[in-house]
């Protein structure tokens, strides 16, 4: 018994032994704390790298199916093609949803919590993209739309922290009054427009341009028999006891013979509204704007969209600024020809929707194929509203003369201030 006594203890001992030497097993992520303060660096756990974060302002809701909601899928573009990029972002960055704050202010609480590129995504933010990027030259901020980093533009100011970025959707428009003018029965076509300023003075110009040339060029109607009329609401979205309301004017047309509608503004009231006519049994149709999927809000009447694909210019940004690298430019990106709804590579598409017939649809491709051949709308002879001449007869219009329209063309009806 004693020698078996001695050998069970024997045991024990070497248990001890190689249990003490094991190596320790881990535990699921949980952080550990080192036994020794004496252990060497070398045997620590390298510290986890952070992620590199931006930050978005959204002049609307995140969700709202239209100019926001575009910019925040981009957002997520960045995140699900980057490793270690991280989004973070403001909605409703408008004086309705928070009155007497800033966009700049805002900017700083995404700063705040590491932002190292703030994006500001509105027209509307311009003055507080330049305040903000003059006080903080070590943040990368990109204005989407302005002209503070165009060297031929009015506004230049040169910071090298401060670039813009804005799609030519001037083309989006063309199509969409291209889809109008094939579709409508009685040759009025209604624009919903947001607020009036020189971007969307030459947006609703270019879907006056694409009703034209469609109704004249493929379908053989004088010109002058097409009626396309301009109604403003006031800023991009209906703000109550601000703005005029969408739903409102959207039935005005309706209601006055006008069958086609296209919107200009971040919300689909053209499209939900056309939906509710069509179900009491009018022919009518809409054209909402911004965000590829806009549509769903009535496919019934859905003639399509023209939206933003800001994923790939986006990631292009962010990958420049993570890496040191990005230099302020202005960037006014046309649609990848080769495939103007290639989700990688072009900024701007244009979506049919279930409501275009099939000959819309075949002129709307030939349209199509005519722009990416170079087709130049923005070509005299072309004369303002007022009559004043725009265009002689064989010129072509600058960027600066397209960018910064002052009115709206001859033929259109509504306000140009």
């Amino acid at each position: 018994m004693r020698h078996l006594f001695k050998f069970f203890m024997l045991l024990v001992v070497f248990s001890m032994v190689l249990a003490a030497c094991a190596p320790a097993t881990p535990t699921g992520g949980e952080e550990t704390a080192s036994s020794s303060s004496e252990a060497p660096a070398s045997s620590e756990a390298p510290a986890a790298e952070e992620n590199f974060i931006f930050g978005m302002l959204l002049v609307g809701p995140y969700n709202d199916r239209g100019y926001s909601q575009a910019h925040y899928e981009g957002g997520e573009y960045v995140v699900e093609h980057l490793d270690g990029v991280e989004m973070i972002y403001v909605d409703k960055v408008n004086p309705a949803d928070r009155p007497g704050t800033t966009p700049a202010q805002l900017a700083e609480d995404l700063v705040s919590k590491g932002a190292k590129v703030v994006i500001f995504n509105s027209d509307d933010m311009k003055d507080s993209a330049l305040e903000f990027a003059q006080s903080h030259p070590d943040v990368t901020v990109i204005h989407a739309s302005g002209d503070f980093a165009w060297e031929e533009g009015r506004d230049y100011k040169g910071l090298a922290n401060l670039g813009n970025v804005f799609g030519v959707m001037e083309y989006g428009k063309m199509m969409a009054g291209c889809a109008a003018a094939l579709t409508t029965k009685t040759g009025q076509i209604g624009y919903l427009g947001p607020l009036i300023n020189d971007e969307t003075r030459r947006l609703a110009s270019s879907a006056y341009l694409g009703a034209r040339y469609c109704w004249s060029e493929y379908l053989g109607n004088d010109p002058a028999d097409l009626q396309f009329k301009v109604t403003w609401i006031g800023f991009w979205f209906n703000i109550p006891g601000v703005t005029s309301d969408p739903t409102q004017v959207a039935d005005d047309f309706f209601n006055s013979g006008y069958d086609v509608v296209i919107s200009g503004i971040d919300t689909t009231e053209a499209v939900t509204e056309a939906k509710k006519f069509s179900a009491e049994g009018k022919e009518v149709y809409a054209i909402p704007y911004d965000y590829i999927g806009s549509c769903e809000e009535g496919q019934e009447v859905c003639l399509g969209v023209p939206y933003f694909n800001w994923g790939p210019a986006y990631q292009v940004i962010i990958e420049a600024a993570r890496a040191g690298t990005y230099t302020a430019t202005w960037e006014w990106l046309a649609p990848d020809w080769t495939d103007i709804n290639n989700p990688d590579t072009s900024v701007i598409g244009f979506a049919k929707g279930a409501a275009l017939s099939d000959d819309a649809s075949a002129g709307l491709d030939r349209f199509i194929g005519e722009l990416a051949a170079g087709l130049n709308l923005f070509a005299g002879p072309l004369n303002f509203q007022d009559g004043s001449a725009f265009l002689a007869d064989g010129e072509i219009a600058t960027d600066q003369q397209i960018w910064y329209l002052p009115q709206l063309l001859e033929g259109m009806e509504g306000a140009s201030e």
